[in-house]
């Protein structure tokens, strides 16, 4: 079962690294370069959210040094790929700055406080450049798109990756031990304070490598765009319809929101963040453990019924 798992993921693989060669809509290739984008992010985020239970509303500040240290970076001469791990490694830097007095507070404190402090982050950027992040005459002659779907592509694949290994690893029980009682997870020897500040530099790593890449797909905006709040409300978002603590939750949540997202855009306009205020609520109070928990209990009762049934019908039962 696994071997067949495995090997059906690197089919999918195999066939989104085909599309551009045979997709010759530009549309499609953008979308997608959207969904590869979001599941970046979303899994990301529920490496920290997830995994170790710990809320942030501050991840756009992630998002946005990984954007603005890439773009500067290239834009001045540098190659994109260290431009891009550049920008990672910045994100890391800041999440080790906010790390220690983070973690002092908890629950919904941690949230407000990684809101208040990215939102900081957010105006303090818009006022030492507040221009616009416009490419080179060069670079825009040159911009393909191909690359940039690879881009995408590979990140997430990564991303992904490191989430699946840390779920199986010693390390991801730690994460989510302390998720579930941190009194009890230091107790039997573990670090409630290393596991956390782990998955805040990881999540912040993967989530700056995310914003490099956006950096170098976009051909104009403002430098303060990706420090907006609503980078961190769309992460939470699609972990949570997804379904937070697993490796594919935030996969579907993030396919889930991006398809909604264009579609409502192109129908209702600026309404559609109304509507998904209200489908984000709704998922908390009636699918506390988004689309994969319905998933797994429509599943449940099926095999149930199927059982039942089974027994009903067997001779055993009917003598």
């Amino acid at each position: 079962m696994r071997n067949l798992r495995i090997i059906s993921i690197i089919l999918l693989i195999i066939i989104l690294a085909c599309v551009p060669q045979v997709v010759e809509k530009d549309s499609i290739i953008n979308l997608l370069c959207l969904v590869f984008l979001y599941i970046s992010l979303a899994s990301a985020w529920n490496i920290l959210g997830g995994f170790t239970g710990q809320t942030s509303l501050g991840h756009a500040a992630f998002f946005g040094l990984g954007a603005l240290a890439a773009r500067l970076l290239w834009i001045r001469g540098f190659p994109i790929y260290p431009s891009i791990l550049a920008g990672g490694l910045l994100a890391v830097v800041f999440a080790l700055l906010i790390g220690f007095p983070s973690f002092r507070l908890k629950g919904v404190y941690f949230a407000i406080g990684t809101l208040a402090l990215a939102q900081i982050l957010n105006v303090t950027v818009g006022n030492v450049f507040p221009t616009i992040a416009a490419l080179p005459v060069e670079e825009l002659v040159a911009y393909q798109l191909t690359p940039r779907y690879y881009l995408f592509l590979g990140l997430a694949v990564i991303v992904v990756g490191v989430a699946y290994l840390l779920v199986n690893s010693r390390l991801g029980l730690g994460m989510m031990a302390v998720r579930e009682e941190e009194d009890a997870a230091e107790s039997l020897g573990i670090s409630a304070l290393r596991h956390k500040l782990l998955a805040l530099v990881i999540s912040a790593f993967l989530t700056g490598l995310a914003g490099g890449a956006f950096a170098y797909y976009h051909v104009s905006y403002y430098f303060q765009f990706p420090f907006t709040p609503m980078w961190s409300l769309d992460m939470l978002t699609m972990v949570y319809i997804g379904g937070t603590g697993t490796v594919l939750g935030p996969i579907i949540g993030a396919v889930f929101f991006v398809v909604l997202k264009e579609f409502l855009v192109l129908n209702v306009g600026e309404y559609h963040l109304i509507i998904f205020g209200v489908l984000f609520v709704l998922v908390v109070l009636f699918l506390p453990g988004g689309i994969i928990s319905a998933w797994k209990k429509i599943r449940d009762a099926l095999t149930h019924r199927t059982k039942s049934n089974a027994v009903k019908l067997s001779p055993e039962a009917k003598s």
